[in-house]
């Protein structure tokens, strides 16, 4: 049974037989194809796979991290809704969902402002982050995305803050210029239905360019309706039965007709890129870019389930609109100087919009909570070769105010008044950093990498007492950090690699940490903590890796990988028990609600397995394989006690296996997507509170049950410009929620895509 475990490491870690059964497979395989002969006419070899490492394109066989990357290919193949769906897809990252509108990645066990949003060389991770889960990725399309790269392991030494668990680097589409005199014109149109939510997508993108000037622009639209479930497995207390309406200026309570379909889970969204680049001359260009993502209002689906004395809690949860919009400016030098071969500058300004609106059962007063980031930042990055080796240097620059309002509005008059906001008002959170890195190739089959950064970061936030008589004024914080990294590449026949990496990374408390004032769930109230201090990481990865070459000429090439990992979070900044006014219980919005707040009390251990296998099974046949497992540990909140308990973003063991068929204009794949269950024992204590979304086991404990996909998809060029793309997805009908989801799952979901291109 997949479910089995074994004690192992001197009975003090327990690992999923699946796993150890995964990783000596690999081996096993490793060993096979490592007495192939030598091959120099190889059509591909692992030296020739490129990553945009360190914000600098390297090859893969130099880098110490393990790093998955999403290409254009990929994404038209799996047709992802959002692009927390599109890193699901990969088999590398774990996603969580508190409603359709959202998608939260968990990296090695951490997860939300513990891992790093990158678009187009700008951070993405603002002053309001929060170590809830997190939904900010959707904002980002992955119809016009270049390619998409996760690199696993703190981005402290290049990123700075919030990188710990690792960095999601994303790339836009580039505009290209003509080679002649001729106008270059290219684009393409793409219309989308997905039988699950009725999802309803048009895209259309174009690039026209001269040879000093190109115009790129790309819009999508995209409909969901209520998420309809699956029918097979599942306990029935994950159906919704009911819902509660307005009806005649009272609030009514409704059975739902069809209790698999999620009533109030659709949204809208649009996204918008607009890019305008011109050729200085032939090693110079300038670039400025548009992009924006913006959703309608959209449900917090897991608070409409919540109950209070025996029916529904909430008449209305909603996230208003989630607007982001970024304007960057790219230069990129390649006129070689005493300082740099290549320089690239970046200074972008970004605005973020959100707003929280909710409304208790029977009750008139709506409450709204708003909040508004302008982030402007500026990143130098350079690379020079001295010597043998290269230099990667570069400096930053990063300044976010937050504005927060609250209000709460009677539905019935209009009136409405001045409420508490979730964040102090007019907040301030900025770092500056510098940072060095260099790599060398000690040895033709030796590369050594080190680095290191300093950065100094700040944050100043007033609160306001109108509302809640908080004990303090305002919270300040100064402080510096060093981080550090050394990792080596060793290839000791061709096409393999072994690699060791250990770095440090650091997170600076933002305004969400110090100075959120939020009820996280059902009388459990969070209050802000000016005393917070910097979290700080350690992790030492190792990993082997193959490169399989093409046997002939059009055949697949493959690649086996094995990477371990270990982190250790010291100073982490947990939720625990906190003290407000001498009180550790308040009553907030009419309930009495147990004070908690962010605070530097715990440790966290993090270590893990992480299994990739591409394997050509025959010219036209390759069968692929992700495993992941992690497992966690922090200390718990009981006073004075040193407890070990499960960690909150350590998911269980998950993974997927695909059959890929490639044939001229014929792609299809059918795959295998697996979760394993979460004990009610091995639950995090957080976890274990949120009733409404978990099963519960035969003691009446909520737990995490493991399910599984089956799925296939395909496409055909059925002219070189129109290609047709459908899928079927859970051909069973699975009834499944992943761990920590507060929605359920689709259920067997058709998808049919037509792209054009000209």
């Amino acid at each position: 049974m997949i479910a089995q475990r074994i004690i192992c490491f001197c009975g003090c870690y327990r690992i999923p037989l699946n796993v150890l059964w995964m990783a000596g497979a690999l081996i096993a395989g490793q060993s096979a194809y490592a007495q192939e002969k030598k091959d120099s006419t190889s059509i591909q070899e692992l030296g020739e796979v490129i990553i945009s490492f360190n914000k600098w394109e390297q090859q893969l066989n130099e880098v110490p991290n393990k790093i998955t990357k999403i290409n254009r290919a990929q994404i038209q193949l799996q047709q992802p809704q959002t692009a927390a769906d599109m890193l699901a897809q990969s088999g590398s990252v774990f996603i969580q969902k508190s409603q359709l509108g959202g998608g939260s990645p968990m990296i090695r066990g951490f997860a939300t402002n513990r891992v790093l949003l990158v678009m187009d060389g700008v951070r993405m991770n603002n002053a309001i982050y929060r170590s809830g889960n997190l939904q900010n990725v959707i904002s980002i399309d992955p119809l016009a995305l270049e390619a998409a790269e996760v690199v696993f392991g703190p981005g402290s030494l290049i990123y700075g803050s919030d990188a710990i668990g690792g960095v999601m680097d994303f790339h836009s589409l580039e505009p290209r210029f003509s080679t002649g005199k001729n106008l270059f014109v290219k684009g393409s149109a793409q219309a989308r239905y997905s039988s699950a939510n009725n999802e309803n997508t048009l895209h259309a993108d174009w690039n026209i360019a001269g040879q000093k000037l190109s115009w790129l622009s790309s819009v999508t639209y995209s409909k969901f309706d209520d998420l309809r479930m699956g029918k097979h497995g599942g306990q029935d207390r994950y159906l919704r039965p009911e819902y509660v309406v307005r009806q005649n200026n009272r609030d009514t309570i409704l059975s739902n007709e069809d209790p698999r379909t999620q009533r109030f889970s659709g949204y809208e969204q649009w996204n918008f890129l607009q890019k305008l680049k011109y050729r200085i001359n032939d090693k110079m260009t300038l670039q400025y870019a548009f992009t924006y993502g913006g959703t309608g209002t959209h449900p917090r689906y897991d608070r409409l389930l919540q109950y209070r004395s025996g029916r529904l809690r909430f008449a209305e949860w909603n996230y208003g609109p989630m607007l982001w919009r970024m304007h960057t400016l790219h230069f990129l030098s390649t006129q070689k100087t005493v300082l740099y071969d290549n320089l690239r500058f970046t200074a972008g300004y970004q605005n973020y919009a959100e707003s929280r609106l909710d409304r208790t059962f029977n009750r008139t007063i709506r409450n709204r909570q708003a909040e508004a980031v302008d982030a402007l930042s500026a990143n130098l990055d350079a690379v020079k070769t001295i010597g043998a080796g290269q230099l990667y240097w570069g400096a930053e620059y990063v300044h976010n105010k937050v504005g927060s309002t609250g209000s709460s509005t009677d539905i019935t008059t209009g009136e409405s008044e001045a409420a508490v906001s979730r964040y102090p008002d007019k907040s301030k959170w900025y770092t500056a950093g510098l940072y060095g890195s260099y790599k060398i190739n000690l040895h033709k089959d030796v590369t050594l990498t080190s680095g290191v950064r300093y950065s100094y970061n700040g944050l100043k936030a007033a609160f306001d007492d109108r509302f809640i008589p908080f004990p303090y004024e305002q919270a300040s914080i100064k402080k510096g950090a060093l981080t550090v990294n050394l990792g080596t590449v060793y290839r000791p026949a061709l096409n393999w690699q072994i690699h060791a990496h250990i770095s440090s990374g650091y997170r600076m408390p933002n305004i969400d940490d110090i100075g959120k004032l939020f009820e996280s769930a059902p009388g459990h109230l969070t209050v802000p903590n000016p005393g917070l201090q910097p979290e700080y990481a350690w992790n030492m990865e190792m990993g082997i890796a193959h490169d399989i070459p093409s046997k002939a000429a059009g055949s697949p090439a493959g690649r086996l990988e094995l990477t371990g990992f270990y982190t250790i979070l010291q100073d982490a900044i947990v939720l625990r028990p906190f003290s407000f006014n001498g009180r550790d219980s308040i009553v907030f919005d009419g309930v009495l609600s147990q004070v908690n707040a962010l605070q530097n009390v715990a440790k966290a251990t993090v270590w893990g397995l992480q299994a990739a296998a591409a394997l050509p099974v025959h010219r036209r046949w390759m069968l692929k394989m992700n495993a992941n497992y992690t497992w966690g540990r922090e200390t718990n909140d009981a006073p004075g006690s040193d407890k070990q308990v499960p960690l909150r973003h350590a998911p269980p063991f998950f993974g997927n296996l695909a059959l890929q068929f490639k044939k001229a204009d014929w792609l299809l794949e059918t795959n295998l997507i697996y979760n394993s269950s979460i004990k009610a024992a091995d639950l995090a204590p957080s976890e274990q509170a949120k009733t409404d979304i978990y099963a519960l086991d035969a003691s009446g404990k909520p737990f995490s049950p493991e399910w599984y996909t089956l799925n296939i998809k395909g496409s055909y060029r059925i002219l070189p410009s129109l290609l047709v793309s459908l899928g079927w997805e859970n051909l069973t009908n699975q009834r499944y929620r992943p761990y920590s989801s507060g929605i359920v799952a689709a259920g067997s979901n058709f998808i049919a895509s037509l792209r054009a291109s000209f």
